[in-house]
């Protein structure tokens, strides 16, 4: 009889009747004193310590609920993953944003990999969910920085993983990182000449990561206030262009439009929807499509692969034609090490258009 695997097999419903040798842990923030004040506060300016997990293992689930006097803290509060000792993180990404909605905003969606269920208050209250797997050969260590000038009151959290007696050596370590452009640069064409874009160079870019591994999605943000002309909002008409190992042009996946890679068609017609792997998060005008907007498209049944390096970039409406303000997290595997991301955006600037 051939040995018990350690790792979830390929499809997780089919795999449930495996028996597999792990040990089933929690790291949480329960109450040490037997009572019920089941969370930690943080001061601002502070960063607690949320998991410093020996390995090999990996997570499995996180649970997130927080209360904070700041209006901005989903994305001031800044959550940070580290893997086996490094030095810089694999995850950087503000915290509403990790759980798949932008502009400091809460939404009801549930997808796959992420779930988010809206609180009271403020509309910014929220119990978020995280599915990705998270493996680590020797420690796995997550932190929360509180960025807002007023203290988080209250971070409840679950931390959920495996223990292994060995990882195998083909895992890739999870990460995810942010990004912004407010506004984004809006490029103005002579009346009556074509829109043309065959570089690619003027698009907003998701993702830019060296190494070996695959994309696995991401969740972009949209802050629609720079229409076509005034009767017209549409945000869309933007190609996703995703460039493999050092690659200029054409790309190896060119997209239809920014409807067509978030698996929508015709300006999001539905509104807000979930799917499994894609979704619209956030999006309330559907008619004009103005203001606010969340979507999401998750490569996991077809994740994009890359050996060298990989640059994920869409345009801001057709040919980089609109101004509006754009962010996104980015997801993915690799081997490490990884490109460092660089200082994340100063929180004040991270805060959505009103």
């Amino acid at each position: 009889m051939p040995d018990k695997p350690t790792l979830v097999p390929h499809s997780p419903l089919a795999g449930l009747a495996t028996l597999r040798d792990v040990r089933t842990k929690r790291v949480s923030s329960w109450d040490r004193t037997g009572g019920n004040a089941d969370a930690i506060p943080i001061e601002g300016g502070r960063t607690a310590t949320l998991a410093d997990i020996a390995g090999p293992g990996s997570i499995r689930h996180i649970w997130f609920t927080i209360s904070a006097q700041d209006q901005n803290y989903l994305r001031k509060v800044v959550l940070r993953m580290f893997w086996d000792n490094e030095k810089e993180p694999s995850v950087a990404v503000p915290v509403g944003d990790f759980f798949g909605v932008g502009h400091g905003l809460t939404n009801h969606f549930t997808s796959l990999p992420l779930t988010m269920t809206k609180g009271p208050g403020w509309g910014r209250n929220a119990g978020m969910n995280c599915y990705f797997p998270m493996p680590f050969a020797e420690r796995a260590l997550i932190t929360v920085e509180n960025q807002c000038e007023a203290p988080v009151g209250s971070l409840y959290y679950y931390v959920d993983h495996e223990l292994y007696d060995a990882l195998d050596a083909n895992q890739g370590r999870f990460h995810a990182c942010y990004n912004q452009e407010h506004p984004c640069r809006k490029i103005e064409f002579p009346e009556g000449t074509p829109e043309i874009n065959l570089t690619g160079d003027e698009n907003y870019v998701i993702l830019e990561a060296e190494g070996r591994g695959h994309y696995v999605g991401c969740v972009l943000n949209v802050d629609n206030f720079n229409a076509y002309h005034q009767s017209h909002t549409w945000f869309g008409e933007g190609d996703d262009m995703i460039f493999i190992d050092g690659e200029k042009w054409p790309p190896s996946l060119h997209g239809t439009g920014t409807e067509d890679y978030f698996c929508e068609a015709w300006g999001f017609p539905s509104g807000e929807y979930s799917g499994p792997y894609t979704g619209v998060s956030l999006g309330k005008d559907v008619v004009g499509w103005s203001g606010k907007w969340s979507l999401y498209r998750f490569h996991i049944e077809d994740p994009v692969h890359f050996r060298k390096s990989i640059r994920v970039t869409i345009e801001h409406g057709h040919a980089n034609d609109q101004g509006n303000d754009y962010s996104s997290v980015a997801y993915w595997y690799q081997a490490e090490p990884h490109k460092a991301f660089g200082a994340l955006p100063p929180a004040q600037e991270r805060v959505p258009r009103r």
